[in-house]
């Protein structure tokens, strides 16, 4: 049995904690609805907040996510619809705060209406999407994916059938000239490619500084491609801008790849292009629908490589985004946004 003294101090203690932890949440101020849990690293920044309070939908439907908003100050988002249902069920909403950089999951007029911004973590993966896409080529051009099939079935008469390519000299044309094109025209370059580029929104002077030449005519620099990797956002402008025409001017011996969004590439288009062999090989890391449904023609398409929407998920680029998003939530509800992270700054 504890001496008097030690239990009363012990009695004290305890109430102590209970009295802070009461305190704590008499203040808690905001309250921050996480669609799906995030990095550990990001989760703690906002557990640890003096004046957080957070809740949590693990279930992405739209039903759930209106049930579980409602006091909701912020919505962190990585997986799932911010609908403009969702949006009007939170009345308090002050802020929405993307894991990742692609918004075509987010109802963005329905925020800007009510003032409400809503964040990105532009720098958290874009290495990592580069050297995705450095990966899919290097894979495409050296058959990788094909020579590893082939050893598990002991077929070692593979290494006589003169298919793989060097890349060196080889053109490489970089569609969106962002934070991704911009990461992947070094790496490629260091491999020897000539690097184009083709963005009607980025100054000549900015890619000619990188390195890289200017292509001011899509049409021309596909036919003249012998790689063409897709770094552009999916909108009205950008929806299918590869389909049947523009796969029907490049090489027979070109490669695709896309890493930016399922909808930027004509998919039937594709397997088609694919199938006919009027370009060589494609990669793919995201699709329209996700997962593609099964019997999906690009499943079975000759020379194509395929991850599940994967190329910006690395140990480094988790990390970076909990860190960022938590970073952009606590700054839009208690200091100053960084309107660098914003896509509607007119908000601010």
């Amino acid at each position: 049995m504890l001496p008097r003294t030690s239990q009363f101090r012990n009695e004290r203690e305890h109430a102590k904690v209970a009295s802070r932890r009461l305190f704590r949440k008499l203040i808690v101020s905001k309250t921050v609805l996480v669609v799906t849990p995030f990095h550990e690293t990001g989760m703690s920044m906002l557990e640890q907040h003096p004046d957080i309070e957070l809740c949590f939908s693990e279930d992405i439907s739209e039903s759930a996510i209106c049930a579980a908003v409602g006091n909701a100050h912020a919505i962190i988002v990585r997986n799932g619809l911010i609908t403009r249902k969702i949006i009007d069920s939170a009345p308090a909403l002050e802020v929405v705060s993307r894991t990742g950089v692609g918004v075509d999951n987010v109802d963005i007029p329905a925020l800007t209406e009510r003032n409400i911004p809503l964040t990105i973590t532009p720098n958290a993966n874009a290495t990592s999407v580069a050297e995705h896409a450095m990966y899919m080529i290097l894979t495409l051009a050296k058959k990788g994916h094909m020579h590893h099939r082939a050893v598990t079935e002991r077929n070692f008469a593979v290494r006589f059938e003169m298919h793989a390519t060097d890349i060196e000299s080889k053109r490489l044309l970089i569609i969106g000239f962002g934070r991704i094109g911009t990461r992947l025209a070094p790496r490629a370059a260091a491999f020897g490619m000539q690097v184009d580029v083709y963005d009607p929104y980025v100054e000549d002077a900015e890619i000619e500084v990188a390195g890289c030449s200017v292509a001011t005519d899509l049409d021309a620099a596909l036919s003249e491609a012998d790689y063409v990797s897709l770094h552009c956002p999916l909108t009205d402008e950008t929806r299918h801008i590869i389909s049947n025409a523009e796969l029907s001017r490049m090489k027979t011996t070109a490669v695709i790849i896309n890493t930016a969004r399922g909808g930027v590439v004509d998919e039937d288009a594709l397997v088609e292009a694919l199938n006919s062999g009027s370009i060589s090989g494609a990669g793919a890391d995201v699709f329209v629908d996700e997962p593609p449904p099964e019997g999906h023609p690009l499943l079975s398409a000759p020379n194509m490589l395929l991850s599940p929407h994967h190329a910006g998920v690395s140990l480094q680029a988790a990390e970076r985004a909990g860190v960022s998003v938590a970073n952009n939530t606590i700054s839009a509800l208690f200091g100053t946004l960084d309107q660098a992270v914003v896509v509607n700054p007119e908000v601010l």
